[in-house]
């Protein structure tokens, strides 16, 4: 007998609840203020960045194993910050969702590897590992590119949790329009990793193209940027039987500017659902290169 969905969906809503509470912008007082203590505002806060959107559910807020010491691409650096929950633009440091994916424990995800290879891309001189002054105007011509990445991924989500008008929706779109107010700058891409949930039913799984679809279709609105790029990984994994239709329905998504990078075949962790640190350094790569190659072949007029 095929299982009721309720209690299951219920579980859902209520973790996409929690999640809105938490990403949308609290009142003065309401985080512990060990956290402000530990993640101060970066000298860099109000400068222009290159911004990018991070959503979907576990492979994408991270849940890779932290090595010691902490391999280059996950340390910090002086111009690659993230919005922390309270919408402040702090140092950026794994796990990067911490604050965001609360109700599991977080660990390291592709984002950081990406902005290290981005930045390396756009200024070749290498940076030390730490939070330093700037010398001069930010985002001016010539002026080294700052990086601001927005985490909004939360672990367990399906794809209709983030379906405009649901509060993960909602609270993605609003911490992207502040992380461009605050300091201006543009948004270079949205990377979405999301679908192992949406393996365990069926009618998920065939419902997931249109709804993906949608799902570009309302950022894009929703931000004013009909042309803003979407990488979204292909799944390695799943949750449950129907992987295979949920990754077809991923590589047939019919919009421009929308890549596909393939995470099938990278290592998985011994639950064999979650990318390894080592599946998670290569994954940031491969979505650089995905987005600098979009890049260097992009009409300049769109």
């Amino acid at each position: 007998m095929k299982p009721s969905r309720r209690p299951l969906l219920g579980a859902l809503a209520l973790a996409g609840l929690l999640s809105f509470l938490l990403l949308a912008a609290p009142p003065s007082g309401l985080l512990p203020s060990p956290s402000r203590s530990q993640t101060p505002t970066s000298p860099y806060a109000h400068r222009p960045k290159l911004l990018f959107l991070l959503a979907g559910q576990s492979n994408m807020a991270g849940r890779g194993v932290p090595p010691a010491p902490l391999p280059p691409p996950y340390r910090p650096h002086p111009r690659l910050l993230r919005l922390a929950a309270d919408r402040r633009w702090v140092a950026a440091s794994p796990p990067l969702h911490a604050d965001i994916d609360t109700h599991k424990t977080c660990g390291l995800g592709p984002a950081m590897p990406f902005a290290h290879r981005v930045l390396l891309s756009s200024s070749p001189d290498p940076a030390p590992s730490s939070v330093s002054e700037p010398t001069g105007d930010s985002g001016g011509e010539g002026e080294p590119v700052v990086l601001g990445l927005v985490p909004c991924a939360v672990g367990g989500t399906r794809i209709w949790m983030w379906a405009r008008g649901q509060p993960l929706y909602e609270a993605a779109v609003a911490r992207t329009r502040a992380a461009v107010a605050d300091g201006g700058g543009a948004l270079g891409a949205l990377l979405w990793f999301q679908g192992e949930s949406d393996t365990i039913e069926a009618d998920d799984a065939r419902s997931y193209g249109g709804k993906m679809e949608r799902l570009v279709a309302d950022f894009r609105a929703d931000l004013g940027l009909p042309n803003l790029l979407v990488i979204q990984v292909g799944l390695a994994s799943g949750e449950g039987n129907y992987t295979d239709i949920v990754r077809e329905a991923q590589q047939n998504v019919n919009l421009p500017n929308v890549i596909y990078v393939d995470a099938m075949g990278l290592p998985l962790s011994d639950d064999q659902l979650h990318l390894s640190t080592e599946a998670q350094l290569q994954l940031g790569e491969m979505l650089a290169q995905a987005y600098l190659e979009f890049n260097s072949s992009r009409d300049p007029n769109l």
